[in-house]
Protein backbone atom coordinates (compact mmCIF):
# COMPACT_ATOMS: atom_id res chain seq x y z
CA UNK A 1 0.00 0.00 0.00
CA UNK A 2 1.38 3.41 -0.99
CA UNK A 3 2.33 5.66 1.90
CA UNK A 4 2.80 9.42 1.96
CA UNK A 5 4.17 11.33 4.95
CA UNK A 6 3.48 15.07 5.17
CA UNK A 7 6.07 16.74 7.40
CA UNK A 8 6.71 20.24 8.71
CA UNK A 9 3.11 21.44 8.45
CA UNK A 10 0.99 23.87 10.46
CA UNK A 11 -2.19 21.83 10.89
CA UNK A 12 -5.50 23.70 11.14
CA UNK A 13 -8.02 21.23 12.52
CA UNK A 14 -10.76 21.02 15.16
CA UNK A 15 -10.27 24.53 16.47
CA UNK A 16 -6.47 24.42 16.81
CA UNK A 17 -3.37 25.32 14.84
CA UNK A 18 -0.35 23.19 15.68
CA UNK A 19 2.82 21.73 14.22
CA UNK A 20 2.01 18.26 12.96
CA UNK A 21 2.92 15.46 10.63
CA UNK A 22 0.36 13.29 8.86
CA UNK A 23 0.93 9.79 7.51
CA UNK A 24 -1.34 8.66 4.69
CA UNK A 25 -1.67 4.95 3.92
CA UNK A 26 -3.60 4.19 0.75
CA UNK A 27 -6.72 6.37 0.81
CA UNK A 28 -6.77 6.91 4.58
CA UNK A 29 -5.02 8.93 7.25
CA UNK A 30 -3.03 6.42 9.28
CA UNK A 31 -1.43 8.68 11.86
CA UNK A 32 -1.44 12.30 13.03
CA UNK A 33 1.34 13.27 15.43
CA UNK A 34 3.96 15.88 16.23
CA UNK A 35 6.62 13.65 14.72
CA UNK A 36 6.35 10.45 12.65
CA UNK A 37 9.21 8.23 11.52
CA UNK A 38 9.07 7.45 7.81
CA UNK A 39 9.27 3.74 7.12
CA UNK A 40 11.26 2.54 4.14
CA UNK A 41 9.43 3.21 0.87
CA UNK A 42 7.34 6.06 2.28
CA UNK A 43 7.13 9.12 0.07
CA UNK A 44 7.77 12.34 1.99
CA UNK A 45 6.14 15.69 1.25
CA UNK A 46 7.78 18.55 3.16
CA UNK A 47 5.10 21.16 3.77
CA UNK A 48 7.71 23.79 4.50
CA UNK A 49 5.63 25.36 7.27
CA UNK A 50 2.56 25.75 5.06
CA UNK A 51 -0.93 25.34 6.46
CA UNK A 52 -2.37 21.82 6.24
CA UNK A 53 -6.14 21.43 6.50
CA UNK A 54 -8.95 19.09 5.51
CA UNK A 55 -10.26 19.82 2.02
CA UNK A 56 -13.21 22.14 1.67
CA UNK A 57 -16.59 20.44 1.27
CA UNK A 58 -18.71 22.68 -0.94
CA UNK A 59 -22.38 22.00 -0.27
CA UNK A 60 -23.67 24.07 -3.20
CA UNK A 61 -22.41 24.02 -6.78
CA UNK A 62 -23.91 24.05 -10.27
CA UNK A 63 -21.57 22.00 -12.48
CA UNK A 64 -24.12 22.05 -15.36
CA UNK A 65 -24.22 18.36 -16.25
CA UNK A 66 -26.26 16.85 -17.77
CA UNK A 67 -27.59 19.04 -20.55
CA UNK A 68 -25.83 22.40 -20.02
CA UNK A 69 -22.27 21.34 -20.66
CA UNK A 70 -21.30 24.30 -22.87
CA UNK A 71 -20.99 26.16 -19.54
CA UNK A 72 -19.13 23.40 -17.69
CA UNK A 73 -19.39 19.75 -16.74
CA UNK A 74 -18.61 17.45 -13.85
CA UNK A 75 -15.07 16.80 -15.09
CA UNK A 76 -14.00 20.37 -15.85
CA UNK A 77 -15.59 22.08 -12.87
CA UNK A 78 -14.44 19.44 -10.36
CA UNK A 79 -10.89 19.88 -11.69
CA UNK A 80 -11.17 23.63 -11.08
CA UNK A 81 -12.51 22.87 -7.60
CA UNK A 82 -9.52 20.68 -6.79
CA UNK A 83 -7.19 23.48 -7.91
CA UNK A 84 -9.04 25.64 -5.38
CA UNK A 85 -8.66 23.20 -2.49
CA UNK A 86 -12.20 21.81 -2.67
CA UNK A 87 -12.10 18.04 -2.23
CA UNK A 88 -15.84 17.29 -2.17
CA UNK A 89 -18.90 18.95 -3.70
CA UNK A 90 -22.68 18.66 -3.72
CA UNK A 91 -24.28 19.49 -7.07
CA UNK A 92 -27.69 21.06 -7.63
CA UNK A 93 -30.62 19.60 -9.60
CA UNK A 94 -31.44 22.43 -12.04
CA UNK A 95 -29.82 20.74 -15.03
CA UNK A 96 -31.38 19.21 -18.16
CA UNK A 97 -33.13 16.90 -17.55
CA UNK A 98 -33.77 18.18 -14.07
CA UNK A 99 -32.81 15.86 -11.22
CA UNK A 100 -36.34 15.57 -9.87
CA UNK A 101 -36.84 11.80 -9.94
CA UNK A 102 -34.90 8.98 -8.33
CA UNK A 103 -34.17 7.59 -11.80
CA UNK A 104 -32.67 10.91 -12.90
CA UNK A 105 -30.64 10.97 -9.69
CA UNK A 106 -29.27 7.49 -10.38
CA UNK A 107 -28.45 8.50 -13.97
CA UNK A 108 -26.49 11.48 -12.71
CA UNK A 109 -24.40 9.27 -10.44
CA UNK A 110 -23.71 6.98 -13.40
CA UNK A 111 -22.58 9.98 -15.46
CA UNK A 112 -20.25 11.10 -12.67
CA UNK A 113 -18.52 7.76 -12.09
CA UNK A 114 -14.77 7.90 -12.81
CA UNK A 115 -15.00 11.47 -14.16
CA UNK A 116 -14.79 13.70 -11.10
CA UNK A 117 -11.52 14.98 -9.71
CA UNK A 118 -13.24 15.66 -6.36
CA UNK A 119 -15.70 13.57 -4.34
CA UNK A 120 -19.32 14.15 -5.26
CA UNK A 121 -22.92 14.03 -4.11
CA UNK A 122 -26.17 15.16 -5.72
CA UNK A 123 -29.45 16.72 -4.60
CA UNK A 124 -32.94 15.65 -5.56
CA UNK A 125 -34.93 18.69 -6.64
CA UNK A 126 -38.42 19.43 -5.42
CA UNK A 127 -41.20 20.61 -7.74
CA UNK A 128 -44.91 21.28 -7.39
CA UNK A 129 -45.52 17.78 -8.80
CA UNK A 130 -43.00 15.28 -7.40
CA UNK A 131 -43.94 14.77 -3.77
CA UNK A 132 -44.16 10.99 -4.27
CA UNK A 133 -40.56 10.90 -5.51
CA UNK A 134 -39.52 12.85 -2.42
CA UNK A 135 -41.37 10.47 -0.11
CA UNK A 136 -39.64 7.45 -1.66
CA UNK A 137 -36.13 8.89 -1.42
CA UNK A 138 -33.79 6.72 0.66
CA UNK A 139 -30.98 7.83 2.97
CA UNK A 140 -27.75 7.84 0.98
CA UNK A 141 -29.38 8.41 -2.41
CA UNK A 142 -28.98 12.17 -2.19
CA UNK A 143 -27.30 14.76 0.01
CA UNK A 144 -30.63 16.52 0.49
CA UNK A 145 -33.80 17.81 -1.16
CA UNK A 146 -33.38 21.17 -2.90
CA UNK A 147 -36.42 23.43 -2.85
CA UNK A 148 -36.43 26.69 -4.81
CA UNK A 149 -38.72 28.88 -2.72
CA UNK A 150 -38.07 31.73 -5.12
CA UNK A 151 -38.12 32.60 -8.80
CA UNK A 152 -36.27 29.92 -10.72
CA UNK A 153 -36.38 28.11 -14.05
CA UNK A 154 -39.23 25.95 -15.35
CA UNK A 155 -41.16 24.04 -12.72
CA UNK A 156 -38.29 24.03 -10.19
CA UNK A 157 -40.09 26.84 -8.36
CA UNK A 158 -42.11 25.32 -5.54
CA UNK A 159 -44.76 27.93 -4.79
CA UNK A 160 -47.84 25.81 -4.01
CA UNK A 161 -48.43 26.20 -0.25
CA UNK A 162 -49.96 22.74 0.01
CA UNK A 163 -46.95 21.15 -1.68
CA UNK A 164 -44.52 23.03 0.57
CA UNK A 165 -46.38 21.69 3.60
CA UNK A 166 -46.06 18.14 2.25
CA UNK A 167 -42.37 18.51 1.44
CA UNK A 168 -41.52 19.65 4.96
CA UNK A 169 -43.82 17.03 6.50
CA UNK A 170 -42.57 14.04 4.52
CA UNK A 171 -38.97 14.82 3.49
CA UNK A 172 -36.86 11.84 4.60
CA UNK A 173 -33.68 13.94 4.34
CA UNK A 174 -32.67 17.52 4.98
CA UNK A 175 -34.55 20.18 3.01
CA UNK A 176 -32.24 22.85 1.58
CA UNK A 177 -33.84 26.03 0.35
CA UNK A 178 -33.27 28.97 -1.96
CA UNK A 179 -35.33 31.62 -0.20
CA UNK A 180 -36.68 34.61 -2.12
CA UNK A 181 -40.34 35.66 -2.34
CA UNK A 182 -41.17 35.66 -6.05
CA UNK A 183 -44.22 37.99 -6.00
CA UNK A 184 -42.12 40.66 -4.27
CA UNK A 185 -39.37 40.25 -6.87
CA UNK A 186 -41.85 40.44 -9.76
CA UNK A 187 -43.36 43.61 -8.30
CA UNK A 188 -39.89 45.15 -7.94
CA UNK A 189 -39.03 44.17 -11.53
CA UNK A 190 -42.17 45.88 -12.81
CA UNK A 191 -41.29 49.03 -10.91
CA UNK A 192 -37.73 49.01 -12.30
CA UNK A 193 -39.05 48.56 -15.85
CA UNK A 194 -41.44 51.45 -15.41
CA UNK A 195 -38.50 53.63 -14.41
CA UNK A 196 -35.74 52.42 -16.75
CA UNK A 197 -37.47 50.38 -19.45
CA UNK A 198 -35.33 47.42 -20.54
CA UNK A 199 -32.11 49.25 -19.63
CA UNK A 200 -32.24 48.58 -15.91
CA UNK A 201 -28.81 49.26 -14.33
CA UNK A 202 -27.14 46.50 -12.33
CA UNK A 203 -27.22 48.72 -9.27
CA UNK A 204 -30.96 47.96 -9.11
CA UNK A 205 -30.36 44.23 -8.64
CA UNK A 206 -30.21 44.28 -4.81
CA UNK A 207 -33.35 46.42 -4.79
CA UNK A 208 -35.20 44.02 -7.12
CA UNK A 209 -33.95 40.93 -5.30
CA UNK A 210 -34.54 42.80 -2.08
CA UNK A 211 -33.86 42.09 1.56
CA UNK A 212 -37.62 42.04 2.14
CA UNK A 213 -38.06 39.32 -0.50
CA UNK A 214 -35.36 37.24 1.19
CA UNK A 215 -36.70 37.71 4.71
CA UNK A 216 -40.28 36.82 3.80
CA UNK A 217 -39.23 33.56 2.16
CA UNK A 218 -36.65 32.46 4.73
CA UNK A 219 -39.11 33.19 7.53
CA UNK A 220 -41.66 30.94 5.84
CA UNK A 221 -39.12 28.13 5.42
CA UNK A 222 -38.22 28.27 9.10
CA UNK A 223 -41.89 28.35 10.11
CA UNK A 224 -42.56 25.23 8.01
CA UNK A 225 -39.51 23.42 9.37
CA UNK A 226 -40.52 24.11 12.95
CA UNK A 227 -44.12 23.13 12.30
CA UNK A 228 -43.09 19.74 10.90
CA UNK A 229 -39.86 19.25 12.88
CA UNK A 230 -37.96 18.96 9.61
CA UNK A 231 -34.25 19.36 9.07
CA UNK A 232 -33.72 22.63 7.20
CA UNK A 233 -30.61 24.22 5.72
CA UNK A 234 -31.09 27.73 4.29
CA UNK A 235 -28.69 28.43 1.45
CA UNK A 236 -26.77 31.57 0.38
CA UNK A 237 -28.07 34.08 2.90
CA UNK A 238 -27.39 37.68 1.93
CA UNK A 239 -28.94 40.05 4.46
CA UNK A 240 -28.19 41.22 7.99
CA UNK A 241 -31.90 41.28 8.81
CA UNK A 242 -32.24 37.53 8.24
CA UNK A 243 -29.53 36.73 10.78
CA UNK A 244 -31.93 37.15 13.69
CA UNK A 245 -33.78 34.07 12.43
CA UNK A 246 -30.89 31.78 13.34
CA UNK A 247 -29.47 30.45 16.59
CA UNK A 248 -25.94 30.94 17.91
CA UNK A 249 -25.89 27.46 19.44
CA UNK A 250 -23.54 24.82 18.07
CA UNK A 251 -24.68 22.99 14.94
CA UNK A 252 -24.89 19.72 16.88
CA UNK A 253 -27.89 21.18 18.71
CA UNK A 254 -29.67 22.62 15.66
CA UNK A 255 -32.27 21.32 13.24
CA UNK A 256 -32.21 24.59 11.28
CA UNK A 257 -28.84 25.69 9.88
CA UNK A 258 -27.61 28.48 7.65
CA UNK A 259 -25.10 28.98 4.84
CA UNK A 260 -23.23 31.96 3.41
CA UNK A 261 -21.34 32.02 0.11
CA UNK A 262 -17.90 33.48 -0.40
CA UNK A 263 -18.96 36.18 -2.86
CA UNK A 264 -21.44 37.61 -0.37
CA UNK A 265 -18.59 37.87 2.15
CA UNK A 266 -16.34 39.62 -0.39
CA UNK A 267 -18.43 41.91 -2.60
CA UNK A 268 -21.05 44.52 -1.78
CA UNK A 269 -23.26 46.83 -3.84
CA UNK A 270 -20.32 49.16 -4.55
CA UNK A 271 -18.83 46.37 -6.71
CA UNK A 272 -21.59 46.59 -9.34
CA UNK A 273 -20.15 49.73 -10.92
CA UNK A 274 -16.92 47.97 -11.94
CA UNK A 275 -18.14 44.40 -12.43
CA UNK A 276 -21.77 44.77 -13.54
CA UNK A 277 -23.43 41.53 -14.63
CA UNK A 278 -20.28 39.55 -13.82
CA UNK A 279 -21.46 39.52 -10.21
CA UNK A 280 -25.17 39.20 -10.92
CA UNK A 281 -26.35 36.33 -8.75
CA UNK A 282 -29.52 35.25 -6.97
CA UNK A 283 -29.96 36.14 -4.16
CA UNK A 284 -28.24 39.42 -4.94
CA UNK A 285 -25.07 40.84 -3.47
CA UNK A 286 -26.41 43.61 -1.23
CA UNK A 287 -25.11 46.43 0.96
CA UNK A 288 -21.85 46.82 2.85
CA UNK A 289 -23.90 46.65 6.05
CA UNK A 290 -25.35 43.33 4.94
CA UNK A 291 -21.88 42.01 4.20
CA UNK A 292 -20.70 43.04 7.66
CA UNK A 293 -23.79 41.44 9.17
CA UNK A 294 -22.99 38.15 7.47
CA UNK A 295 -19.41 38.22 8.73
CA UNK A 296 -20.64 38.94 12.26
CA UNK A 297 -23.10 36.03 12.08
CA UNK A 298 -20.35 33.77 10.78
CA UNK A 299 -18.20 34.66 13.77
CA UNK A 300 -20.91 34.23 16.39
CA UNK A 301 -22.26 30.92 15.11
CA UNK A 302 -25.53 31.91 13.48
CA UNK A 303 -24.10 30.89 10.09
CA UNK A 304 -22.93 27.29 10.05
CA UNK A 305 -21.48 26.64 6.57
CA UNK A 306 -19.45 28.54 3.97
CA UNK A 307 -19.97 27.51 0.32
CA UNK A 308 -19.61 28.86 -3.22
CA UNK A 309 -22.84 28.44 -5.23
CA UNK A 310 -20.43 28.08 -8.19
CA UNK A 311 -22.62 28.78 -11.22
CA UNK A 312 -20.67 29.28 -14.45
CA UNK A 313 -22.12 30.95 -17.52
CA UNK A 314 -20.42 31.82 -20.77
CA UNK A 315 -18.92 35.30 -20.99
CA UNK A 316 -21.11 35.97 -24.01
CA UNK A 317 -24.19 35.31 -21.86
CA UNK A 318 -23.02 37.46 -18.97
CA UNK A 319 -22.19 40.37 -21.28
CA UNK A 320 -25.85 41.19 -21.86
CA UNK A 321 -28.38 43.60 -20.42
CA UNK A 322 -29.79 43.27 -16.93
CA UNK A 323 -32.81 41.10 -17.75
CA UNK A 324 -30.98 38.96 -20.33
CA UNK A 325 -27.80 38.20 -18.36
CA UNK A 326 -28.10 34.99 -16.32
CA UNK A 327 -27.39 34.92 -12.60
CA UNK A 328 -24.33 33.14 -11.26
CA UNK A 329 -20.55 33.30 -11.25
CA UNK A 330 -17.62 30.83 -11.20
CA UNK A 331 -16.04 30.59 -7.75
CA UNK A 332 -14.65 27.14 -6.88
CA UNK A 333 -11.08 27.90 -7.88
CA UNK A 334 -10.81 30.95 -5.61
CA UNK A 335 -13.12 30.25 -2.65
CA UNK A 336 -10.45 29.29 -0.14
CA UNK A 337 -8.22 32.13 -1.30
CA UNK A 338 -11.08 34.57 -0.61
CA UNK A 339 -11.40 33.14 2.89
CA UNK A 340 -7.66 33.31 3.58
CA UNK A 341 -7.66 36.96 2.49
CA UNK A 342 -10.55 37.62 4.88
CA UNK A 343 -8.51 35.94 7.62
CA UNK A 344 -5.50 38.08 6.81
CA UNK A 345 -7.66 41.20 7.13
CA UNK A 346 -8.86 40.03 10.55
CA UNK A 347 -12.49 39.50 9.54
CA UNK A 348 -12.41 35.78 10.38
CA UNK A 349 -9.88 33.29 11.76
CA UNK A 350 -8.14 30.37 10.09
CA UNK A 351 -9.77 28.04 12.59
CA UNK A 352 -13.20 29.36 11.61
CA UNK A 353 -12.49 28.78 7.90
CA UNK A 354 -11.81 25.11 8.54
CA UNK A 355 -14.73 24.73 10.92
CA UNK A 356 -17.34 26.19 8.52
CA UNK A 357 -15.93 25.12 5.15
CA UNK A 358 -14.74 21.62 6.09
CA UNK A 359 -16.02 20.31 9.43
CA UNK A 360 -19.56 21.73 9.37
CA UNK A 361 -20.65 20.41 5.96
CA UNK A 362 -19.50 16.93 6.98
CA UNK A 363 -21.40 17.14 10.27
CA UNK A 364 -24.60 18.71 8.97
CA UNK A 365 -24.99 16.47 5.90
CA UNK A 366 -23.68 13.32 7.58
CA UNK A 367 -20.73 12.86 5.22
CA UNK A 368 -18.96 9.69 6.31
CA UNK A 369 -15.34 9.97 7.51
CA UNK A 370 -14.45 13.19 5.72
CA UNK A 371 -14.09 16.86 6.65
CA UNK A 372 -11.55 16.33 9.44
CA UNK A 373 -7.89 15.38 9.77
CA UNK A 374 -8.42 12.29 11.88
CA UNK A 375 -6.81 8.88 11.98
CA UNK A 376 -8.91 6.44 9.96
CA UNK A 377 -10.60 9.18 7.91
CA UNK A 378 -10.23 9.55 4.16
CA UNK A 379 -7.14 11.52 3.20
CA UNK A 380 -8.74 14.62 1.64
CA UNK A 381 -6.18 17.30 2.44
CA UNK A 382 -5.01 20.70 1.27
CA UNK A 383 -1.76 22.58 1.72
CA UNK A 384 -2.19 26.36 1.62
CA UNK A 385 0.81 28.65 1.27
CA UNK A 386 -0.06 31.89 3.10
CA UNK A 387 3.12 33.58 1.88
CA UNK A 388 2.85 32.93 -1.85
CA UNK A 389 0.48 35.35 -3.62
CA UNK A 390 -1.72 34.14 -6.46
CA UNK A 391 -2.68 36.50 -9.28
CA UNK A 392 -5.80 35.53 -11.20
CA UNK A 393 -5.54 35.77 -14.98
CA UNK A 394 -6.69 33.96 -18.09
CA UNK A 395 -3.68 31.65 -18.07
CA UNK A 396 -4.59 29.97 -14.79
CA UNK A 397 -8.38 29.73 -15.03
CA UNK A 398 -9.64 26.14 -15.31
CA UNK A 399 -13.44 26.45 -15.51
CA UNK A 400 -14.99 25.90 -18.94
CA UNK A 401 -16.41 29.43 -19.00
CA UNK A 402 -12.84 30.73 -18.63
CA UNK A 403 -13.58 34.04 -16.92
CA UNK A 404 -13.64 35.23 -13.34
CA UNK A 405 -14.74 38.39 -11.52
CA UNK A 406 -11.32 38.19 -9.84
CA UNK A 407 -9.25 38.54 -13.02
CA UNK A 408 -6.37 40.90 -12.27
CA UNK A 409 -6.74 40.47 -8.50
CA UNK A 410 -3.84 39.09 -6.47
CA UNK A 411 -4.76 36.95 -3.48
CA UNK A 412 -2.34 36.85 -0.57
CA UNK A 413 -2.25 33.03 -0.42
CA UNK A 414 -2.16 30.16 -2.89
CA UNK A 415 -3.19 26.51 -3.00
CA UNK A 416 0.01 24.46 -2.97
CA UNK A 417 -1.26 20.86 -2.96
CA UNK A 418 -4.63 19.11 -2.97
CA UNK A 419 -4.91 15.43 -2.02
CA UNK A 420 -8.04 13.41 -2.79
CA UNK A 421 -8.44 9.95 -1.22
CA UNK A 422 -4.69 9.81 -0.63
CA UNK A 423 -3.79 10.79 -4.20
CA UNK A 424 -2.07 14.08 -5.12
CA UNK A 425 -4.56 15.67 -7.52
CA UNK A 426 -3.06 19.16 -7.76
CA UNK A 427 0.38 20.51 -6.92
CA UNK A 428 2.56 23.50 -7.80
CA UNK A 429 -0.06 25.04 -10.06
CA UNK A 430 -0.79 21.89 -12.06
CA UNK A 431 -3.39 19.14 -12.05
CA UNK A 432 -1.88 15.66 -11.76
CA UNK A 433 -4.30 14.20 -14.32
CA UNK A 434 -5.50 11.57 -11.84
CA UNK A 435 -9.28 11.35 -11.38
CA UNK A 436 -9.53 10.35 -7.74
CA UNK A 437 -13.02 11.55 -6.76
CA UNK A 438 -15.55 9.10 -5.32
CA UNK A 439 -19.24 9.16 -4.52
CA UNK A 440 -19.83 10.60 -1.05
CA UNK A 441 -21.59 8.51 1.57
CA UNK A 442 -24.40 10.42 3.33
CA UNK A 443 -25.85 8.99 6.53
CA UNK A 444 -28.02 11.74 8.01
CA UNK A 445 -31.77 11.23 7.90
CA UNK A 446 -34.71 13.16 9.22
Amino acid sequence: MNKLLITNSRLINEGRIQDAEVLISGDRIEKVAASIDAAEGTEVLDAGGRFLMPGMIDDQVHFREPGLTAKGDLATESAAAVAGGITSFMDMPNVNPQTTTRDALADKYRIAADRCSANYGFYLGGTNNNIEEIKQLQVGEACGIKVFMGASTGDMLVDDPAVLEQVFEHAPLMVVTHCEHSPTIWENEAHAKSTYGENVPMTEHPKIRSAAACLQSSSLAIELARSHDALLHVLHLTTAIEMDLFSKTHRAEKRITAEVCVHHLWFDESSYEALGTQIKCNPAIKTAADREGLIAALNDGRIDIIATDHAPHLASEKNKSYFEAPAGLPLVQHALLILFDLAKSGSISHELIVDRACHAPADIFGVTERGYVREGYFADLVLVDPNKPHKVDQSNLLCTCHWSPFEGHTFSASIDTTIINGVVAYQNGKLSGVTAGRRLDFTRSR
